[in-house]
């Protein structure tokens, strides 16, 4: 499992006379730094899917960046499965899969070249790497273009790739940032099928997304974030009866009671 709380993270403001009007009304902004994150809390158990709502601006990437360990939270906790992440980042990596909102894919490597170079950084033998990849080439539909460039991918391969190259290593809880933005519909049902296969295997899943019918279709649970607040973290059950079983209606409703209380 994995549980985080009352995450926060703050960034100094290089040239605050450069900010936008929208940016500058921002109630996060205080003196020279911006805290994107405030006060983040959720959960989520063995063999569940966690969708991350909230508005662009959020502070989703910013939480799930900290989730991964990429950046460093200013205060707050994140555990996985009893591990402290922030006491013990290098064995907090080998233990998640993350996917970023950039497929960061080295051009020049083929899609194999790509997913085999981590499968070494994560210390698996050249036997395992091979049966890894063949077995993720299955999941998600990359023998046709598994030993092309990467500089030739379309979106939706680069971003097949992106995925089995953050999950070779079969991570205890895996995260991805917006999986299936820019994906045609073909390739979008292909990853949330790997999802599924996620959760069937007990695997912690965390994914961000602006698309409720991926909600509705794949979560066990839901966590709402505005203005780098948590909203809401509770069961998909829960999140319905917030507006009568509307996924958009109790979205909206979450947001607008934390903007009552602001």
């Amino acid at each position: 499992m994995i549980e985080i709380k009352k995450l926060a993270k703050k960034f100094a403001v290089e040239n605050p006379k450069k900010l936008s009007e929208q940016e500058k009304k921002d109630p996060r902004l205080k003196g020279r730094f911006f805290h994107s994150v405030v006060d983040v809390s959720f959960a989520c158990q063995k063999g569940e899917v966690l969708g991350l709502l909230g508005p662009n601006g959020a502070g989703k990437t910013t939480t799930l960046r900290m989730l991964s360990t990429a950046i460093t939270p200013n205060a707050g906790s994140i555990e996985i499965n009893g591990i402290n992440v922030l006491a013990n980042p290098l064995i907090a990596r080998q233990k998640i899969g993350f996917l970023s909102g950039s497929t960061g894919l080295y051009g020049r490597l083929t899609g194999r070249e790509n997913i085999a170079y981590f499968g070494q950084l994560h210390g698996l033998s050249a036997d395992k790497i091979t049966k890894r990849i063949d077995e993720l080439a299955d999941l998600l539909d990359l023998h046709s273009f598994l030993d092309r460039r990467c500089e030739h991918f379309s979106t939706g391969m680069k971003q097949k790739t992106a995925i089995a190259r953050a999950v070779v290593h079969q991570p205890e809880v895996v995260i991805l940032d917006e999986p299936t933005t820019g994906l045609d519909i073909m390739a979008t049902q292909t990853v949330l099928d790997f999802i599924r296969r996620l959760k069937a295997d007990g695997t912690p899943v965390i994914f961000s997304t602006h698309h409720l019918d991926e909600v509705a279709e794949l979560c066990d649970k839901v966590a709402v974030i505005d203005k780098g607040q948590s909203m809401f973290s509770g069961d998909t059950a829960s999140f319905r009866a917030l507006a009568d079983g509307s996924l958009h209606k109790a979205f909206m409703a979450s947001i607008q009671t934390t903007a009552a209380q602001a």
